[in-house]
């Protein structure tokens, strides 16, 4: 805008010709100035006026047309819903390989409370307890009357306490969709399955993540809504699984055991179709980490693939079928087991005096520790540590459940010829029961490598070979004489040739080093049928005691075998195998031929 002077030069100096006053041109102009702005101003605040009334105008409009549409309209409660994004709690199934459900999901809803919004506190506090009854009546009250404005009740309720809660008719108490986690079967193939809790929660939806076993190591594909249809199919056995757990839980209570673990594994896929260890638990209501004590006490701890013990003479089938191999001996040849063996200011010596000399089978049948040793001397350190490396017993197992990468085997810092004589027999080296089955299928099927795992596979899953089918066949006589000769004798179940080899260490003290002199850890390592090997079944017993006699039996054979034996006995019909009847000896008949 251009502006004019108030005292323009051109018409003062005019003025002053004139004999005019100059002052008189500065008057007017103001005056025109200010009648300029009056005019100006008036027309704005016209048009703002006018502006408002048309924005009164179109608001009353809405509000009168609503007011009008609710009028019309029938009545209805008014619901509360939540702002934001649902939280995609989704989570795909678990099947077991027949596929029956081991995990699904369950539509629930959690109880949560606006205290601001509450009506009458006590009478709340008094109905919930009452509901709950591990809710404390003067604890709810405290938390309605005070400064909070919402606090979780209830992760996760019944329908019936739905219900309930309901009834109590308190505007303040409201209730949140949720899905959670349900595990249909209970205890059963809970160290596999783990568990599942809660993520980020909302106040309609809240995260399910899984916490531990499969379902953490799976975490992402089974939360993710692309794969919500596809269900996680595992390796397990349902019916065989619940089998094996109601026989190992009857055999550790029979045998005084504290803890018990067993492993049925398919030799050719590596498929493990039942891991059970017991004490067990729930994972619909998975308890707390423990905070003191030893984790081997708590039920949370899977004694299969996270419990690293030494295993005993079920080893010396390693022993005998590395020699085989390198063949510095055969199954007849005559071993020294004149003892005690000496090594430096060390002492090796059997249960039983064998005599001077034991055949290398009968040095397995009888489980000599002196027989074992002096064949552990011919291989020698290198060749040891090469084989027990080729069967996987310097790394974790892979299994597919988190805790397993924990069970790591323990190895002697220094490697010397006395651990390899200690350990060819079983002692001075630890490994899991899940080692040790992956292990005995690598002779149970031929001498190739698989590896141990809990997923469903399509056919054998063969790895490098470790051993000849020669040598593996002759481990396996040895192992089956064992059964029908040695100290595994009552692994016999009839129809189904049982072949193993029984292991007992002394167990090792939890603090300040050394071994209990009254507590062992009893394992019985077998496969079957012998002459044409399907699964291996590896069972171990922490502190057995068989007190059926005069004096207490913690050996292997008095106590592993027998529940390893009535297992077979159960789950070999529900693996498809059919008994094998063996022609009964014929007296008195000579037969001829023409």
């Amino acid at each position: 805008m251009i502006r004019t002077p108030l005292r323009p030069l051109a018409r003062i100096l005019e003025a002053r010709r004139n004999g005019e006053n100059p002052d008189a041109i500065e008057r007017e102009n103001i005056r025109l100035r200010h009648e300029d702005m009056r005019d100006r101003s008036r027309l704005r605040a016209e048009g703002r006026l006018l502006l408002l009334s048309v924005a009164f105008f179109g608001v009353f409009s809405v509000v009168g047309v609503r007011m009008g549409m609710l009028a019309a309209s029938e009545p209805t409660e008014p619901r509360a819903s939540a702002a934001g994004a649902r939280i995609v709690a989704q989570r795909a199934d678990i099947l077991d390989r027949k596929g029956r459900i081991l995990a699904t999901n369950l539509e629930t809803y959690a109880l949560y409370a606006q205290p601001p919004h509450m009506i009458d506190h006590r009478r709340a506090a008094t109905e919930l307890a009452r509901i709950f009854p591990d809710l404390e009546e003067e604890d709810l009250l405290e938390d309605f009357t005070g400064k909070r404005k919402f606090l979780w009740i209830r992760k996760k309720i019944s329908p019936e306490q739905r219900q309930a809660v309901h009834d109590i008719g308190e505007p303040g108490l409201l209730f949140g969709a949720r899905e959670m986690r349900l595990y249909p079967n209970g205890k059963i193939a809970a160290h596999i399955l783990g568990g599942a809790s809660f993520g980020r929660e909302g106040v309609s939806a809240a995260e399910v993540v899984g916490v531990a076993g499969i379902e953490k190591k799976y975490d992402d594909r089974l939360r993710d809504p692309a794969m919500a249809s596809q269900p996680l199919e595992l390796s397990l056995d349902l019916t065989v699984q619940a089998a094996a757990e109601q026989v190992l839980y009857g055999g550790m209570k029979l045998m005084n055991a504290k803890g018990a673990t067993a492993i049925l594994m398919d030799v050719h896929t590596g498929e493990v179709i039942s891991l059970v260890s017991l004490p067990d638990f729930d994972p619909n209501d998975r308890p707390r980490p423990a905070t003191k004590g030893f984790a081997a006490d708590s039920p949370l701890f899977n004694r299969a693939v996270q419990g690293v013990y030494e295993l005993g003479s079920t080893f010396k089938i390693f022993t005998t079928a590395q020699a085989l191999e390198l063949g510095l001996v055969n199954p007849n040849t005559m071993v020294d087991t004149k003892g005690p063996l000496r090594w430096g200011k060390h002492r090796i010596r059997d249960f039983h005096n064998y005599g001077k000399e034991l055949s290398v089978t009968d040095v397995i049948v009888k489980s000599s520790n002196i027989g074992t040793a002096r064949i552990a001397q011919m291989i020698g350190v290198g060749r040891q540590k090469e084989f027990l490396q080729s069967l996987g017993m310097f790394e974790a197992t892979p299994l597919e459940i988190v805790e397993a990468s924990g069970g790591r085997p323990l190895l002697p810092p220094k490697w010397s010829e006395l651990s390899t004589m200690t350990i060819s027999y079983g002692h001075g080296m630890s490994a899991t029961p899940l080692h040790l089955a992956s292990a005995y299928a690598t002779i149970a099927n031929g001498g190739t490598k698989v590896e141990p795992t809990l997923l469903k596979q399509a056919g054998p899953q063969y790895g490098p070979r470790v051993m000849s089918e020669a040598t593996a066949a002759r481990s396996r006589a040895m192992l089956r004489a064992v059964v029908t000769e040695g100290t595994a004798s009552f692994g016999e179940v009839e129809g189904y040739q049982v072949a193993g080899k029984t292991g007992t260490a002394d167990k090792p003290k939890e603090m300040g080093g050394g071994y209990y002199d009254d507590k062992v850890i009893a394992t019985f390592a077998s496969m079957f049928p012998a002459h044409d090997p399907k699964f291996v079944l590896v069972v171990t017993l922490d502190e057995p005691v068989e007190t059926s006699g005069d004096k207490p039996r913690r050996t292997a054979g008095w106590t592993a075998v027998p529940v390893a034996a009535e297992m077979i006995r159960r789950v070999a019909p529900l693996l498809g195998l059919r008994p094998q009847i063996e022609p009964a000896m014929m007296t008195g008949i000579t037969l001829t031929s023409n």
